[in-house]
């Protein structure tokens, strides 16, 4: 390590060196002062061979590098080291985005291209490319810029051009929002050159004759105060929304004619209409609550509607079992359906639309395997079947809606354009044919047997796409905003293509960033596996990201509404959100809900010497903040002369920096008394410790520092109230376990702990299901579902560590 005073390989002294690569001297020389930087940025330096000095631009990003890189992937940092040399990173937006990369990837291997498409390798942003975003952000908040005028955060300003365009010269952007800022209000004013209005803070009473001021706090931006404007009112639906290619036309702007659209208005009134559209083939899961908060509440914001429809249109994976679930965590999220629907009530008018669209030439039976179809449409390829006559195929559809022809043996695709540069145009398959059949019996209707559907019952036998019935089912009930995730974007063009050719009302189609929160996995068909062969205990298992496992775990919906909230809805696809996040979020709102009690998880006996064998009651408080002459705010705890501690509380050894009991040593035991170490007693392997005896004061004279919780006997040699305490930890070690081709390798061997035989405050055994706690020094804990008279269960539901801001997004 290279101390303040020593010098480095190059003979240079570490303040000399830190000058040479350009830091300012103030920056340098607070460096200097500080030996863990020095010595990381002094390493960083040899890395980067720059000893001999560099430009000030690339010493301040190698400066960053020494304080900030992610300690757990050292092993990347001299790749890092020269991207920055050769200037391919040269920018702190594009550090921070490699710093978030090798985070997640560790001492994984490297995959380059991902790296540098992460970091914006490469990525030239053109000077039009950044006044075009300046304008749009001028745009969108020209009446505030006008009212505040110079005034204005610019730092905001600057921070929504960021976020369309990352990698653009941050100094560039600066030039061009000053300049817009001049071009749209002039020369400065000598009101503008005021400074803005402070307000006094309330006088304390320690404080009178101080005058405590602060600034006036930037006005939020409308999308922090309200998420939701960024949707557009229903009579937008008269603007174009987007321009999609066709095969029959050069361009169409998917919007609606006025006879159309005053139908559509007379059915909904102006309001908003909402869906939120799960399939009902598992368990509803975070990612689900983000795309509730906001169909469910874009509808509740405008006064408008939101629809609870079932996109069931698989029979052979949906359950009535997870339908009944959706609607029982929906409304224990909070949200109210306007109605409840299903895929498969429109299945009649579904098949007449399909009819009509063979009508219409848009619209064929094939009879190709799933694999020649795929083959056709990676080479572009009609279907040797895509032009035979109208009338045939409305034979054949005929034919598979009875039930004549085998299961994979004829498919109804869209007649779309096999040779658009979006895939989902490959003429989409718009029905299936689902069946049950005695193999031993002759292909006859009086034999067959439907494939039953959980809501629809054995009526049918070919079963709609999600393709070809989520646009017609939206317009079906008028829906004006059809909301869903970024990866649903390129199907945008078939979506407008279909209801086009149908004549059909078009929603509005929008597209936000989907919810990845790390060390979890989020598909459906993985929650599946790990419920299914039981790497889990259940859909509701306390480690998953599921909403059931949540809510057994103690998560409140009020705390995840806040984290979808928090998040923010954007076009932006935006990279892992750390659970750090959810936790603070979970925090919060137990912090005020939550009262205060004392559980050991492993107890150690204390007996202490010098007390009686009688037992006193002592108040606990269940808030921190409790009013003294608050009964309701205290609990009664037993305090006798065998109390017992926290193993880890307890230490042969002390030393300066320990808190908790050692011989010869006192601590206060919370809510009671000091107790001092007097004697400990070792069983025959003169290890094992039985107990430790310790002698109390009952005047609380002495003033340790330690404070440690506890439990009494609550009569003499009964032992306290027991009880089974589960702790839980993150499901995955790594942070994107989807990504990893072995994911089911990575799950956390210790992700769940079981303690059977904790001790707890008689207060506890009153607990019914789902009541939290906060045990204290311990964390947040709820009652389980597993709870008996016989044994009163508790799951942890977040440590009292809060790590979010430090390091978390």
């Amino acid at each position: 390590m290279v101390g303040k005073n020593e010098s480095d390989s190059s003979g240079l002294n570490p303040l000399d060196l830190f000058l040479k690569i350009g830091l300012d001297e103030r920056t340098a020389k607070n460096t200097v002062a500080n030996n863990k930087v020095t010595a990381n940025l002094t390493a960083v330096i040899d890395e980067a061979a720059v000893v001999d000095g560099c430009d000030r631009a690339v010493g301040n990003l190698l400066y960053t590098v020494a304080t900030k890189f992610p300690s757990n992937a050292l092993v990347h940092r001299p790749v890092l080291l020269k991207y920055i040399i050769s200037l391919k990173i040269k920018t702190p937006a594009q550090l921070e985005a490699a710093f978030s990369f090798l985070a997640a990837t560790a001492s994984d291997d490297l995959k380059i291209d991902d790296f540098e498409a992460a970091c914006g390798v490469g990525v030239e942003v053109s000077l039009e490319d950044i006044e075009r975003a300046v304008n749009e952000v001028f745009e969108e908040n020209k009446a505030v810029i006008v009212e505040q005028r110079y005034r204005t955060n610019v730092g905001e300003l600057f921070g929504y051009v960021r976020k369309n365009q990352p990698w653009a010269d941050p100094k560039i952007v600066k030039q061009i929002i000053d300049a817009k800022l001049y071009a749209l209000l002039g020369e400065r004013t000598a009101a503008d050159n005021e400074k803005p209005a402070k307000k006094k803070k309330e006088k304390s009473v320690k404080a009178e004759e101080k005058a405590i001021v602060e600034e006036t706090p930037a006005k939020p931006s409308e999308e922090e105060i309200n998420p939701f404007s960024i949707f557009p009112s229903p009579e937008e639906n008269f603007k174009v929304h987007t321009e999609i290619y066709f095969s029959d036309r050069p361009v169409l702007r998917p919007c609606n004619s006025k006879e159309i659209l005053e139908k559509h208005l007379k059915v909904t009134g102006g309001k908003v209409f909402t869906r939120f559209p799960p399939e009902p083939n598992g368990y509803l899961h975070i990612g689900h609550a983000k795309a509730m908060y906001v169909d469910f509440g874009l509808a509740k914001e405008r006064g408008g509607c939101c629809y609870l429809r079932y996109d069931d249109t698989n029979p052979e994976a949906e359950k009535k079992e997870y339908i009944d679930h959706i609607e029982e965590i929906v409304g224990w999220m909070g949200w109210k359906p306007f109605k409840i629907t299903y895929t498969s009530d429109y299945f009649q008018e579904l098949y007449e639309l399909a009819v009509e669209l063979i009508r219409r030439g848009h619209a064929y039976v094939d009879h190709q395997t799933p694999d020649e179809i795929k083959e056709y449409r990676e080479k572009k390829m009609n279907s040797p079947w895509r032009d035979r006559p109208i009338e045939e195929s409305l034979k054949l559809f005929d034919d598979m809606k009875q039930g004549l022809i085998e299961e994979g043996k004829a498919t109804l695709r869209m007649k779309q354009d096999m040779q658009s540069d979006n895939f989902n145009m490959y003429d989409l398959i718009a029905y299936r044919i689902k069946l049950k059949r005695d193999a031993n019996t002759l292909l006859l209707p009086s034999i067959v047997q439907f494939t039953p559907h959980p809501h629809a019952g054995d009526k049918w036998c070919i079963y709609p796409s999600y393709d070809y019935a989520h646009c017609i089912v939206d317009s079906l009930e008028n829906i004006t905003h059809s909301l869903c995730t970024l990866e649903f974007e390129t199907r945008r063009a078939s979506y407008y293509w279909l209801l086009d050719a149908l004549g059909l009302y078009q929603p509005y189609v929008w597209e936000y960033s989907r919810l990845n929160v790390t060390n979890t996995v989020m598909s459906k068909r993985k929650l599946n596996r790990l419920v299914t062969e039981k790497w889990v205990d259940g859909w509701d298992d306390p480690r998953l990201m599921t909403l059931a496992g949540l809510r057994r775990r103690g998560v409140t919906a009020t705390s995840i509404n806040a984290f979808a909230r928090g998040i923010g809805i954007t076009r932006s696809d935006s990279s892992m959100i750390r659970l750090d996040r959810l936790e603070y979020h979970i925090r919060e709102e137990l912090n005020k809900t939550a009262p205060r009690a004392m559980v050991v998880l492993h107890p150690i006996k204390v007996v202490i010497t010098n007390m009686e064998s009688s037992v006193m009651d002592l108040d606990a408080k269940k808030w921190p903040d409790a009013p003294a002459d608050d009964a309701s705010s205290y609990y009664k705890v037993p305090f006798s002369k065998v109390v017992y501690i926290e193993q880890s509380d307890f230490r042969i050894k002390d030393s300066k920096d320990y808190y908790g009991l050692a011989p010869g040593k006192s601590v206060l035991l919370r809510y009671a008394f000091p107790i001092k170490c007097t004697e400990v007693i070792f069983g025959d392997d003169k290890e094992t410790i039985l107990e430790i005896r310790a002698e109390y004061d009952p005047s609380k004279k002495t003033k340790p520092k330690g404070v440690l919780h506890w439990v009494a006997e609550s009569s003499p040699g009964v032992d306290p109230l027991k009880v089974e305490v589960r702790l839980f930890d993150k499901l995955f070690v790594s942070e994107n376990p989807a990504e990893l081709e072995d994911w089911l390798g990575d799950l956390n061997p210790h992700s769940k702990e079981v303690i059977t035989d904790a001790f707890a405050v008689p207060e506890l055994k009153n607990a019914a299901i789902g009541d939290s706690f906060q045990f204290e020094r311990l964390g947040y804990f709820v009652v389980d579902k597993d709870w008996s008279p016989e044994k009163l269960v508790f799951n942890r539901t977040v440590t009292l560590r809060d790590s979010y801001g430090k390091g978390g997004k």
